[in-house]
């Protein structure tokens, strides 16, 4: 399917075309070149992406993206970074159908998915979404350069660690609807408060298109101060969560024998009961995030049901199969993508739903500042109460963790990936469930890939 032609890149970049070349593809990072590409050559501080076009048209490029001279098929630009947030603000600008946006301290990339899965029900073929963790300054333009002019739906997440970051992201992708998923002390080392946080994730409400709709975290403890962001620009506010109160409510849960949820969500006069396969009170929340959602672009929610009931784990993110232990098989709960204290509660009470001997293994907490010792002490209470039997703690921050952890849960503290998964190897047996969960700077996700290379296809 042609997505750019070089004259359409050339007129959205402000750029040169060397030749006529037909894109079907976008990207920037040369080992994901495919047949018909276009590939943009990025300059950042670590790299450059001129140095690799030779072996992008290798790869079956049909064109590039460049800020030098090159003999292969090209646009050229006089910055390639700002020509692809072009490219982006073209790929928005031509799209007739809805925009959502995500954000949140934690469940954007879980809420991004599953909200595509509900408009894929809705419209077959229809719906883009940034995949991966493209939530960032050159993941979000990319994210909107591949998506198709004729998507009906599209649904971008977008992500922060310093306040400004969400206005930018959000004024490029111009959501019809936008969600915050939940506010908690993630990348806290680069803000004051919790309070600061929720400012700085409101900034998404900045970029809504007239008369759009914000979609904002019930039960939340910073519920009207992100409504308070919304008011300026949103055409309509509406809330979710599990409490009496919120407009889109879960107001009864059952878990069921397969570790799925039923549940019954309520909003204004209507009712929907559908399974969600995702274990886990949060899940059961940000299900009602993405059925607001959902509606707010007039799609069928019972639709979004089936596809609820359906959503496959996602790689680091709650992803669950079956490993080779000693005896046997044991569980393994993959989270091993990212992690903050809220977060970290919320998958260790998952665990605790599990049955059989609980293993834990868990990645120190990256990004807090000053507050790293307590919130890291803090997840004694959550580990005591999910029945974990035994904890690997990995690395140096989680120490303060390891000293309140003494005496009440068995437990070891080592220093990295490599030395717990040796760690896990000693011990694990048939019947066990284990949760591997970090900052994605721990690398536990080489845990998790170690344990899957022995699992039969």
């Amino acid at each position: 399917m042609r997505l750019w032609t070089a004259d359409e890149i050339a007129e959205a970049t402000g750029g040169t075309a060397s030749a006529a070349f037909e894109a079907s593809g976008v990207t920037f990072d040369s080992r994901e070149v495919g047949q018909g590409d276009l590939f943009l050559a990025l300059k950042g501080e670590a790299t450059d992406g001129h140095r690799y076009l030779d072996q992008a048209f290798a790869q079956g490029a049909a064109g590039a993206l460049v800020s030098e001279p090159t003999p292969h098929p090209h646009v050229r630009v006089a910055d390639t970074v700002l020509a692809l947030d072009a490219l982006g603000v073209a790929a928005r600008g031509r799209m007739q159908g809805q925009v959502i946006g995500v954000t949140g301290s934690a469940g954007k990339t879980g809420t991004k998915e599953a909200l595509f899965a509900a408009l894929d029900r809705n419209a077959p073929g229809a719906a883009h979404r940034s995949v991966k963790s493209y939530n960032n300054h050159t993941g979000v333009p990319l994210s909107l350069a591949r998506m198709p002019r004729t998507a009906r739906y599209g649904v971008f997440e977008m992500g922060m660690n310093h306040a400004g970051e969400l206005a930018a992201l959000t004024r490029l992708v111009r959501p019809h609807v936008a969600i915050v998923t939940t506010i908690a002390p993630a990348h806290l080392g680069f803000f004051a408060s919790e309070e600061a946080i929720a400012d700085a994730k409101g900034e998404i409400f900045q970029g809504l298109e007239p008369g759009g709709a914000a979609i904002v975290p019930f039960d939340s403890p910073h519920r009207d101060r992100l409504i308070d962001a919304a008011r300026p620009y949103a055409g309509k506010i509406v809330t979710f969560g599990l409490k009496e109160g919120a407009d889109y409510r879960a107001v009864e849960t059952m878990r069921t024998r397969t570790g799925a949820t039923f549940v019954t969500a309520r909003f204004g006069q209507r009712e929907l009961s559908f399974t969600l396969s995702q274990p886990g009170a949060h899940w059961v929340s940000n299900a009602m995030a993405i059925l607001a959602a959902v509606d707010a672009v007039g799609g069928d929610l019972e639709l979004a049901g089936l596809a609820l009931a359906e959503l496959g784990g996602l790689a680091g993110r709650g992803a669950r199969r079956m490993v080779p232990a000693r005896g046997g098989e044991a569980l393994l709960i993959d989270e091993s993508y990212n992690a903050n204290p809220a977060s970290m509660r919320a998958t260790l009470e998952v665990l605790a739903l599990e049955k059989g001997r609980k293993l834990a293994v868990l990645g120190e907490m990256r990004e807090l500042g000053v507050h790293s010792a307590a919130f890291h002490a803090e997840l004694s209470g959550p580990i005591e109460a999910a029945g974990v039997d035994y904890a690997i703690l990995v690395g140096e921050a989680m120490l303060p963790l390891a000293e309140a952890l003494e005496g009440r849960v068995d437990f070891v503290h080592v220093p990295d990936a490599a030395t717990a998964l040796g760690r896990l190897d000693d011990m694990l047996q048939a019947g066990d469930a284990v949760l591997i969960k970090g900052s994605n700077g721990v690398r536990l996700g080489s845990v998790v890939a170690a344990l899957a290379e022995r699992a039969p296809a």
